[in-house]
């Protein structure tokens, strides 16, 4: 899969849900490490872009 170009606010689709049930995560921080708050319950994951980039599924909105 190609890397995918992501910002601050934007709101990406995940492979697998979050215990909560939602697949969808915005985007909150962007570095080494991705920032992702839940659009289902607000839990708040940060994880490494390698990883982020294996279990993002597509980019759904783009920052405004």
């Amino acid at each position: 899969m190609e890397k995918i170009e992501i910002a601050i606010g934007d709101v990406v689709r995940m492979k697998k849900p979050h215990p909560c049930g939602s697949r969808l995560w915005e985007i909150n921080r962007v570095g080494m490490d991705i920032g992702l708050i839940c659009q289902g319950c607000g839990h708040f994951v940060m994880l490494p872009r390698v990883k982020f980039n294996r279990l993002v599924r597509e980019k759904l909105a783009k920052p405004q």
